[in-house]
């Protein structure tokens, strides 16, 4: 089994360090190649998706992915920022399916900002559409300068678009996810304004014709945010585009306690996917030996289970996990009075002793 494995810039190093050691330690024939990807592959190689990281990429069997980006890249010119990278291993991998466990584990329940009633056994699967919408729309505006910034610019504009085996395809996948839980789909969009989500809605439902078995409801963005916070419980698999997808995931993470709890697995028609933790590089605390690596560890769960067909290897990880929090082991983002605070590296040892 093939791995790339692509730390990235930020707390990605360190985070994806612990990942690779709990893998190292299943005893599984892997083949794990690290790569540049970046803002430092930026720095040595002039762009933040070199050609040898995207080929490594596309010859493995998974991508192990940290994070990227730095406020010190943010003059650069757009095609040059680090978070050009993650855009370009999508596009390139075609990896059009996301998809963002929220779950909040029994031992997190008082960490979340919601009433324990609220949050407490939520476990939400949100599916965002990653290859359309409004960030691969036509060019962004009217650029006056190369920096990526508008000096002088009357307007600027973004291109919302979808097409129609676009959508298709991430309702199969909804639908697919939601007979495997509690039949139950909801299809978030922006129908009553946009004339793309009208479309969305319209083929959502012609797709759901298929799915008999499966209760399907559309809701609009702006109450999904509402409801979210309201009562989440209400929700179970969530299908919704780009925009919205990362949007609203992120809110569903803090939910759980923390962003720092959230993997995420963005798979291609042949289920070879990329997997990341759902937040960002985190440059204000990268070498502080504080950043919590659960999110990756369990990224590299759901990366055994959907691309390299290991699934007792991954309930192994996830189980490891929960006995941690069982522990009351707890990195600064989950900390709370009555808990033992460690590092991210101490949270990895622990991990691995669970193993």
């Amino acid at each position: 089994m093939k791995i790339a494995v692509l730390p990235g810039d930020g707390i990605g190093t360190e985070i994806v360090a612990e990942a690779v050691k709990v893998l190292n330690v299943l005893g599984l024939p892997m083949e794990m190649e690290t790569a540049l990807v970046g803002g430092a592959a930026y720095e040595a190689h002039g762009h933040p998706l070199p050609e040898s990281t995207l080929k490594l990429a596309k010859e493995a069997d998974a991508v192990l992915f940290g994070a990227v980006g730095d406020w010190k890249y943010d003059t650069l010119d757009r095609p040059l920022r680090p978070e050009q990278a993650i855009l370009g291993l999508r596009k390139n991998l075609g990896l059009f399916a996301n998809f963002r466990p929220a779950i909040c584990y029994d031992q997190l329940v008082g960490a979340s900002s919601l009433k324990p009633e609220l949050i407490s056994g939520l476990d939400i699967l949100i599916i965002r559409e990653l290859t359309g919408d409004i960030y691969f729309g036509q060019p962004r505006g009217r650029r006056i300068a190369t920096d990526g910034h508008f000096p002088g610019a009357e307007e600027a504009f973004d291109t919302m678009r979808y097409s129609r085996p676009e959508i298709e395809r991430i309702a199969h996948v909804a639908f697919q996810a939601a007979r495997k839980r509690s039949k139950r789909l909801t299809s978030v969009d922006k129908a009553n304004v946009l004339e793309t989500f009208q479309f969305w809605k319209d083929v959502v439902s012609e797709v759901g014709l298929q799915y008999p078995d499966v209760e399907l409801d559309h809701m609009y963005v702006d109450n999904a945010a509402m409801q979210l916070v309201k009562a989440p419980k209400r929700f179970d698999v969530v299908v919704t585009g780009n925009m919205f997808g990362d949007i609203l995931s992120d809110e569903a993470s803090m939910l759980t306690g923390s962003i720092g709890m959230l993997p995420s697995a963005s798979l291609n028609s042949k289920n070879q996917g990329l997997y990341e933790p759902s937040h960002g590089s985190a440059p204000d605390i990268a070498g502080k030996g504080i950043a919590n690596p659960l999110a990756t560890i369990l990224s590299a769960a759901m990366m055994l289970r959907f691309s390299l067909n290991q699934e007792a290897s991954a309930l192994r990880i996830e189980a490891a996990v929960q006995k941690v929090l069982a522990q009351g082991l707890r990195t600064a983002d989950i900390y709370s009075e009555g808990t033992t605070r460690v590092s991210t590296r101490e949270m990895g040892d622990a991990v691995v002793k669970a193993l």
